[in-house]
């Protein structure tokens, strides 16, 4: 009798066990479709004021301030860092290169290099070195060190950035971007981002391009995926049409650069240095 107690509890407690695991799923599955709807939701009315705005657009412009860098490390699932994940592009001085004449056009090869998107660059682009506080003004050009090193195969090329210190002729105009997310934002899964193009001269923002982006599975690290990365997908306005770019392209991929697609559309680069 004592054995049969044993086994029908041991049976009971299976039972048991399994009805409640069963219950644990249910509520977990409707917890995350609760909040999947309620980011849903959330996101979609940020949405409704996100979008470009062009207040005024200037010609033949040689150079610009980038009043703020990059980070140097890329965001790829920190939930709470406000580093503006949707306006996540090159980091560090790849970020200032990509404002510098020749560095699309050095960098791209094979196929064509986005006729949409000309990306001619500026003559120089000055910025602030965050580790003195000194003002420097960045230029570039394109190198073929195989010519003086035969170790490069011949016919290899390279974008090469340079820099002076400079104190005065202040750029006209500066671009910069902040992260506008709020916690609760934060908490599901959502980033918010403002980008300006700004005239130092009268401090009027002359063009803000303001958007936002969500992760569709709230942080899920499944599969080794990073949550801001996947998160380009669903953003407004969109980074491409669909999952990926024209090209096949993750649409985090089309994130870079897109400073530079933005600003150009305003600042229209300078043809020929003015003399």
């Amino acid at each position: 009798m004592k054995n049969i107690f044993v086994v029908r509890r041991f049976f009971f407690t299976l039972v048991l066990t399994g009805f409640l695991n069963g219950c644990a799923t249910e509520a977990s599955t409707s917890d995350a479709k609760e909040r999947l709807a309620t980011a849903r939701a959330m996101f979609a009315k940020r949405c409704e004021t996100a979008g470009e705005k062009i207040y005024r657009k200037a010609d033949d412009v040689e150079g610009i301030f980038i009043l703020k860098l990059r980070p140097n490390d890329l965001n790829s699932g920190d939930q709470f860092a406000l580093d503006d994940p949707y306006g996540s592009d090159y980091s560090g001085n790849g970020y200032i290169e990509t404002f510098i004449r020749g560095s699309y056009q050095a960098t791209v090869t094979g196929g064509k290099k986005d006729e949409l998107r000309p990306r001619l660059g500026y003559l120089y682009a000055d910025a602030v070195d965050p580790k003195n506080g000194l003002r420097y003004r960045y230029t570039g050009r394109i190198e073929e060190p195989w010519q003086k090193d035969k170790s490069y195969l011949k016919g290899y090329h390279r974008f090469v950035l340079d820099k002076i210190l400079v104190s005065d002729n202040l750029p006209r105009y500066g671009v910069t971007y902040d992260d506008i997310s709020t916690r609760q934002e934060r908490e599901y899964w959502i980033a918010g981002s403002s980008l300006k193009v700004i005239d130092l001269k009268t401090n009027e923002i002359i063009a803000e391009r303001i958007g936002y982006m969500m992760d569709k599975r709230q942080g899920s690290l499944e599969g080794f995926r990073s949550p801001w990365l996947f998160a380009a997908e669903n953003a407004c306005p969109g980074f491409s049409n669909g999952t990926s770019t024209p090209s096949g392209r993750p649409a985090y991929d089309a994130q870079a650069r897109q400073t530079q697609d933005f600003v150009e559309k305003v600042l229209h680069p300078a043809i020929n240095r003015k003399k």
